[in-house]
């Protein structure tokens, strides 16, 4: 029995449209350095703090006294530019399912929490245009800058369970759309660990970390969850 179900943000609950990874490589040029976009892609879901400095370590080995500098300046442009974005895009939306989903969960009596690889600014811009801060059928979100690490570490996870009043990690099941979320439901040792391929990975991406099940939209979500 389920009674919290965690759902990752961007490319899970909410469009992406390549937006972050966009974003994510005009900062780096803002400092005169470019990344690939598979590269980017394989760091999303991370805190972007870290996921930043993981691609530094990657494509810029041998410039580590540059790496905070560099580091500071990456981030700061991109956490404005998603802010920007996120305020002023007008396709900015639900995922199919995803309201339909969060309502029937709190039908079912399941809490629902929402984590991500974004600050709380950029949440609070996501949040506040799809008019998520006081949904009733939200009962808790957090974000990476509000636990001592993000994942693939259980930090958010272990958070909103306390807010929650949820005692057992057993009797939760997190959903998202990266190989990060896979392992960040593994290390909180969630009792249903659910991909979902409308973000960042496809199908034969997420099939080399184990997921329990993969879903093509979160409209297939509850019944897999009746069902298991």
């Amino acid at each position: 029995m389920v009674s919290l179900v965690v759902f990752d943000i961007a490319g899970t609950t909410v469009t992406d449209n390549g937006s972050v990874s966009k974003s994510f490589r005009n900062a780096f040029r803002s400092v005169d350095l470019e990344v690939p976009e598979d590269a980017v892609q394989r760091v999303m879901g991370y805190r972007k703090t870290e996921a930043i400095q993981m691609l530094l370590r990657q494509f810029y080995a041998g410039q580590e006294s540059r790496f905070d500098a560099w580091g500071s300046a990456i981030f700061s442009a991109f956490e404005q530019s998603m802010i920007d974005f996120y305020m002023a895009d007008r396709f900015l939306s639900p995922l199919p399912g995803a309201e339909s989903v969060f309502r029937h969960l709190h039908q079912m009596g399941i809490r629902v929490g929402l984590n991500t690889g974004f600050t709380r600014a950029i949440t609070d811009a996501i949040l506040y245009r799809l008019h998520w801060r006081d949904s009733p059928f939200i009962d808790a979100v957090v974000c990476s800058d509000e636990v001592p690490e993000g994942r693939p570490e259980p930090h958010m996870i272990r958070q909103l369970m306390q807010v929650t009043g949820i005692d057992d990690p057993a009797l939760v099941a997190k959903v998202g759309d990266t190989e990060v979320d896979i392992l960040e439901g593994r290390n909180a040792g969630v009792g249903l660990v659910v991909s979902v391929t409308t973000g960042a990975y496809k199908r034969d991406e997420l099939l080399p970390f184990h997921p329990d099940h993969i879903i093509n939209s979160l409209e297939d979500f509850i019944p897999l969850l009746i069902s298991a």
